[in-house]
């Protein structure tokens, strides 16, 4: 498996896609909601499954928005559901937190899902706040020192 930075029209397509079959299609996140403004400012990520891999062939995505307050945060992890538990969220998040480590940003926040909780504190994510809503979801938010 491989994740790089999207940067190109194709590669932030496949990103979208992923995000539509899983939150849009999976979960019935409303598309205004999922679909947003900050998808021109954040840098998107792609888990492709080898590094020759085409684009139409990824199977996990995020995106890392760097705050105003020095803190960067993990948006929009999502993999698709043949992929799921072979690492690739956790590669994905591995290369979230070097973006935001050579960013400058040494502490990385998220907003997850209740059910995903166990999966980021595997990877050292503490959950910090009280539980709300969030497209009809439950959600805490969590954090983590990176360097």
């Amino acid at each position: 498996m491989h994740v790089r930075r999207a940067t190109t029209a194709e590669e932030i397509g496949a990103c979208l896609a992923i995000r539509r079959t899983v939150f849009i299609d999976e979960q019935k996140v409303p598309e205004d909601l999922e679909l947003d403004d900050l998808d021109n400012v954040c840098r998107h990520f792609l888990a492709l499954p080898d590094k020759a891999s085409p684009p139409k062939d990824a199977i996990g995505t995020a995106r890392i928005l760097f705050l105003d307050d020095g803190t960067a945060k993990a948006q929009r992890v999502a993999v698709l559901k043949t992929a799921r538990k072979s690492g690739v969220g956790a590669a994905l998040m591995f290369a979230l937190e070097g973006e935001a480590a050579r960013a400058g940003r040494n502490l990385l926040i998220l907003s997850s899902q209740a059910s995903a909780i166990p999966f980021y504190e595997k990877l050292g994510y503490e959950a910090y706040g009280d539980t709300f809503m969030d497209a009809g979801i439950e959600h805490r938010m969590m954090r983590k020192t990176v360097l």
